[in-house]
């Protein structure tokens, strides 16, 4: 009799389970894996049944892993990563000598692309290929050896290597300080702050910091709401503070580069400084391939000596 078939749980059910697990969404995973909400409720019915715990809590238009579905899914996560891997490997897809680094569309542009040259004359035998997307890792169905994103943004099952520091503060352009009818000398005072247009990164759910949190951090009592333009994604958000229609939130590692250029500058004196504000993962546990193992040193050094 084959070993498996008593012990193991239903396989058709484990990529829905994954992917819910990940997402903490039957919906976001039906839509993932092309299936019906139903389909994947039912799927992973049928593993808590096999299994004889309950996997979810089931509330009110919302699903939240139980301590036995969350040690589950880390399990399930980690054994579908090896297999994944070892596939990959055995079709030929990842080459040897390339590397895939995951990152924020806006660390990409901003951040990464500007340093590559510096890994490539240390690592010239190495191809690296930047995956950019305004999701969170957790969310990528893509594959890759290292991902770099904002901290507290969903992360999935994957390790976490390391931490850099990183720093919050109010960025606008000068054409937008120009068109006030009274020139104002800067920095501005931080009780300025409601008078102005301000622009807002608002997502679902909230994993970016906004503007009264930022202000919660600073020890401030001032509170500005919702007032102003709302936006979904970070990189228009940006753009628009550079073709100066108000006040953003601007992170030092994407902006430095529109710091140095001019394009923006800082109307206020105020910081949040972010100690672990940026996380670097690794896509498996255990063994990391050369080539990654090389792109997480370089991001290391870059990072360290850049904050």
């Amino acid at each position: 009799m084959n070993r498996f078939r008593k012990s193991l749980p239903p396989l058709a059910s484990l990529l829905p389970f994954e992917a819910a697990a990940r997402l903490e969404s039957f919906t976001q995973a039906a839509e993932e894996l092309h299936l019906t909400q139903a389909a994947v409720s039912r799927q992973i019915r049928s593993l808590e049944e096999d299994l004889g715990v309950r996997l979810f809590e089931r509330r009110h238009r919302a699903v939240f892993l139980t301590e036995a579905g969350r040690d589950f899914a880390l399990s399930v996560a980690a054994s579908l990563e090896t297999l994944a891997a070892r596939a990959t490997e055995l079709r030929g897809t990842q080459r040897s000598g390339e590397v895939v680094l995951f990152a924020e569309l806006c660390s990409a542009y901003y951040w990464v692309m500007p340093r590559l040259s510096g890994f490539h004359q240390r690592n010239p035998r190495i191809e690296i290929r930047v995956s950019a997307s305004t999701r969170p890792v957790a969310q990528t169905p893509e594959p890759f050896d290292v991902a770099l994103q904002t901290s507290d943004r969903p992360s999935g099952p994957y390790p976490l290597a390391f931490t850099a520091s990183d720093e919050v503060f109010p960025i606008c352009s000068p054409a937008y300080l120009a068109g006030r009818e009274t020139p104002l000398p800067l920095p501005l005072p931080l009780s300025d702050l409601p008078n102005h247009r301000l622009l807002h990164h608002r997502v679902e759910p909230q994993d970016w910091l906004e503007w009264d949190d930022w202000l919660d951090r600073l020890g401030s009592p001032l509170r500005v709401g919702h007032r102003g333009t709302a936006f979904d994604s970070y990189p228009v958000l940006i753009q628009a503070a550079v073709e100066g229609h108000g006040i953003a939130l601007g992170w030092r590692r994407v902006m430095e580069r529109l710091l140095q250029s001019g394009k923006l500058l800082r109307p206020f004196h105020e910081s949040v400084a972010l100690p672990r504000g940026l996380s670097i993962y690794r896509r498996e546990r255990g063994r990391v391939r050369p080539e990654a193992a090389a792109l997480l040193s370089w991001l290391e050094d870059e990072l360290t000596s850049d904050g």
